[in-house]
């Protein structure tokens, strides 16, 4: 009997401790559950976070070297090329190669009064920005045509050339200085220029006009004028052959004393200064006698408008010539590329 009772006694003990050992196991148990349950939830609230950001924005997760499979990093080089058969500007059916070959053809066309090292400038300075080129050579295109065409000593405007919208700059006579009383020019020039009078007024400067629209037979008798005064190899230096003057486009002027110290006077420096902001370039910039034909010349001004000058000044080493030449070798490609 006693060793019964002290079984009993034994075993009521096992199950008493037994059971608190199996509480602390379930809780322990249940508390894991949990615990690996949360973790599970919040990386799935973590993954559905990262995918509103863009991959790129995410590279860190992956680490450097790209992700499982090894693909970003070709993914970002196939990205980073550049397509050369990608159309650059919607205007133009010219991709990457195409425009190339129009660059490279058009200054190989001007090599006899392009030299190798502005050559290479004009045409890095094209193919760096080749969309904002096109996009200004569009507007250009759907412009007038007689701001771009070139008047020198090899391209000749016909005898019988004259603008049909001329008009008589005394009509403008108490807005402008006019030192002849039978200057004209075409009428959309007055706009820019009057804005330009205006502006250089209020800096203190006076323009005054003393040359403009020249017909061909008074280009004729001006520069036959010249051969008799200074002999027909100075003449040609500082005067231009009928058909060749760009007076005759009824766009140029000439300001002030017509002479060079007008380079050193105050319009002559307010103008080399401010007249491409109202579309207005120089022709015959110093030192470049040999590319335009003619001598320093700081008081001759073509009005090209805002497309025209902005190529010059970006493209073209801001030499007029350049730009001129360029658009007589490459306009008719450039129209035919439109699409």
């Amino acid at each position: 009997m006693k060793n019964a009772k002290q079984k009993r006694s034994r075993s009521s003990r096992d199950s008493g401790s037994l059971l608190p050992r199996l509480g602390r196991i379930i809780t322990v148990t249940i508390l894991i559950l949990v615990a690996l349950l949360a973790g599970y939830t919040a990386g799935s609230y973590f993954e559905a976070g990262l995918s509103i950001f863009p991959a790129d924005s995410r590279s860190g997760a992956e680490g450097p070297e790209g992700d499982a499979d090894g693909n970003s990093e070709a993914v970002r080089e196939e990205t980073d090329q550049t397509d050369p058969a990608r159309l650059i500007h919607p205007d133009f059916s010219l991709d990457e190669n195409s425009l190339v070959e129009l660059v490279d053809r058009t200054l190989m066309g001007m090599a006899g009064t392009l030299g190798s090292a502005d050559r290479e400038l004009i045409r890095n300075a094209i193919l760096r920005r080749p969309e904002v080129f096109l996009d200004r050579i569009a507007s250009v295109l759907d412009g007038d045509p007689m701001l771009y065409v070139l008047a020198d000593k090899e391209h000749f405007l016909p005898e019988g050339y004259a603008p049909a919208d001329l008009v008589d700059m005394n009509e403008y006579s108490a807005r402008l200085i006019l030192n002849r009383g039978d200057l004209s020019l075409r009428a959309g020039v007055m706009p820019a220029l009057l804005a330009m009078s205006e502006a250089a007024r209020q800096d203190g400067i006076l323009l005054d006009l003393s040359s403009t629209y020249r017909s061909y037979e008074y280009q004729a008798g001006l520069f036959q004028r010249w051969v008799d005064q200074l002999g027909l190899e100075e003449a040609e230096r500082v005067s231009a052959r009928p058909g060749t003057s760009q007076h005759q486009l009824g766009t140029t002027m000439d300001f002030g004393s017509v002479t060079p110290a007008f380079a050193e006077h105050p319009a002559g420096i307010w103008l080399a200064a401010n007249g491409w902001r109202y579309g207005f370039s120089l022709s015959y910039p110093d030192g470049y006698e040999e590319i335009t034909g003619y001598a320093f010349e700081p008081w001759h001004y073509r009005y090209v408008g805002p497309d025209l000058i902005f190529l010059q000044r970006e493209f073209f080493l801001d030499i007029q010539q350049y730009l001129m030449l360029f658009l007589d070798e490459a306009a008719e490609a450039l129209s035919a590329a439109r699409s």
